[in-house]
């Protein structure tokens, strides 16, 4: 017999995902599918069911959540996955499904944090020299182009898997790690490679706050990349998503009715 709940459909492997997948779960009013986008070779165990892979764009979750009669959407994706939250909203839009899109709390600024803000990584990538020679570079393995022929930095890069081949053409180093990761452990890594420019995106979260902690400690300017604008509709933090599921999902109009 099919499980009668109503299935949530959940967007993305981030910590946020994993916990509002846990809390649903322990409610045992749900079905929970977790969608994961497969950029990480082992994601961490998820509560519920998952998948893995892409939708085909707006049209193929519009096509998944019909065809799974998904009853609502938690977009927990990073808060830098523009395109997967725009398709989401369009999907959401097309078939009067629910979505709520998680948007963690930005970093807080200290008047110590020597930040220099611009909206994206090539941005970052032209401001380097001025800044630093040594750069941390923590922007995700899919933004690396702009570094790639930078003959004139020397990068440390660290990204969750250990990579096939050289990340970068000019002189790095590269790491694997997962976080969380703590402030004394990030100021030894900055301090060992003496690095004089960190190059992170504004993602927010306890997680990762642990380099900008060290970085403020250690005067080591910031090119923090911002974070881009939510899409429009319903939009809170992970920890109001089962509420919000509550209220919203015994409401959702059956979308092929019209």
């Amino acid at each position: 017999m099919p499980d009668p709940k109503p299935l949530v459909l959940i967007l993305g492997g981030t910590a946020d995902a994993i916990r509002i997948a846990t809390d649903l779960v322990a409610t045992a009013k749900y079905r929970v599918l977790t969608s994961l986008a497969g950029k990480v070779k082992s994601p961490k165990p998820i509560p519920g069911e998952t998948r893995v892979g892409g939708f085909g764009g707006a049209a193929g979750l519009e096509s998944f959540l019909l065809q799974n009669n998904v009853a609502a959407v938690v977009d927990a994706t990073h808060p830098f996955a523009a395109q997967m939250s725009a398709n989401a909203r369009a999907a959401c839009d097309a078939t009067r499904i629910p979505r709520l899109q998680i948007r963690r709390p930005e970093w807080p600024r200290h008047p110590a944090d020597r930040w220099v803000e611009v909206d994206t990584v090539a941005e970052a990538a032209t401001r380097l020299p001025a800044l630093g020679r040594r750069a941390f570079l923590t922007v995700g393995l899919s933004e690396l182009d702009p570094f790639r022929d930078r003959a004139d930095l020397w990068c440390l890069v660290r990204v969750v898997d250990t990579p096939a081949a050289p990340l970068l053409n000019g002189p790095h180093l590269t790491i694997a790690a997962r976080g969380p990761f703590h402030e004394a452990d990030e100021r030894i890594l900055l301090e060992t490679h003496k690095i004089d420019v960190l190059v992170t995106k504004h993602a927010g979260g306890d997680a990762t706050y642990g380099k900008l902690k060290a970085a403020r400690d250690l005067g080591i300017p910031v090119l923090m990349i911002r974070r881009p604008p939510a899409e429009p509709g319903d939009t809170g933090l992970p920890e109001e998503a089962v509420a919000w599921v509550e209220k919203q999902a015994g409401l959702c109009p059956d979308p092929r009715r019209g």
